[in-house]
């Protein structure tokens, strides 16, 4: 039961503003909030999920690693949408007793893209999200936000653009750039991926399977890199019952300070 001096952001009617009330409590809470459209009449919508979490407690990126609840978004209430495409900033590996997780520390953003029935009319975006919040234990949390957007620049566009720019962007093994999976190969059973960062930054690098069933190993640093190269390693445990490998097409997520990739690799 929450304590009585726990201050609750309740969810209030659509707003034509750049930001929804939050809804939540002094942990955690979440919102909605809008960008400037994009085209004539509003082609796509640019939104966002902001979850801002208490100093101390973590959230989870879609695939949360050896522990932890990724979220779940719901948009089915919303009025005049015809799709809402969620984009993942890059995470971050968070160690703890029970293993390593990976997502998120104080707070973030998922950007929304949001296409509508009819262009020329407003979007009511309607979101229900269940998520996950951890300090020392995990609790379930879950939040309510309502928004109406339009073609209009609020005074949430710049802070959205700064959390759009955080999303991977889609690269290929071997493609040149100041961040680049340089190699990926099968050794037996495990996947050995060598990958070239920016001078003085240490990269990180997170697997995921096909479908979310796979539950992939977190990479991990192993020496053997050539110079200016970081090497990671992980074993191909985790998979579906009755479920080869042979074929199937994983995805790699390298992060280097304020970049990130992300690149198919496919198991022959």
């Amino acid at each position: 039961m929450l304590g009585a001096n726990l201050v609750l952001f309740l969810a209030q009617p659509a707003l034509a503003a750049g930001a929804s009330p939050w809804d939540g409590d002094q942990r955690a809470a979440v919102r909605l909030i809008a960008g400037a459209a994009r085209g004539q009449p509003a082609a796509i919508h640019r939104a966002g999920i902001e979850i801002r979490l208490a100093p101390g407690w973590k959230t989870y990126w879609r695939y949360p690693g050896d522990s932890g609840v990724p979220p779940r978004f719901d948009f089915s209430a919303s009025r005049n949408v015809k799709s809402a495409t969620v984009r993942y900033p890059a995470p971050q590996r968070l160690p703890d007793e029970g293993g390593i997780s990976i997502g998120y520390k104080r707070g973030v953003v998922f950007p929304l893209e949001i296409v509508a029935q009819d262009a020329a009319k407003p979007v009511v975006l309607v979101l229900k999200i269940d998520y996950a919040v951890c300090e020392k234990i995990c609790i379930p949390a879950e939040g309510k936000a309502e928004l109406t957007l339009n073609d209009k620049r609020g005074d949430q566009d710049g802070w959205l653009t700064q959390n759009e720019r955080l999303v991977p962007v889609s690269a290929k093994i071997g493609e040149a750039g100041t961040l680049s999976v340089i190699a990926a190969k099968r050794e037996d059973k495990r996947i050995v991926v060598d990958v070239a960062a920016p001078a003085g930054v240490t990269p990180d690098l997170f697997a995921e399977g096909p479908v979310p069933d796979w539950a992939l190993p977190v990479p991990s640093p192993i020496p053997g890199a050539p110079a200016g190269q970081q090497r990671f390693a992980f074993a191909l445990d985790g998979l579906p019952p009755n479920t080869r490998p042979d074929g199937a097409t994983l995805t790699l997520t390298a992060v280097a300070g304020d970049q990130a990739i992300e690149v198919p690799c496919r198991l022959d």
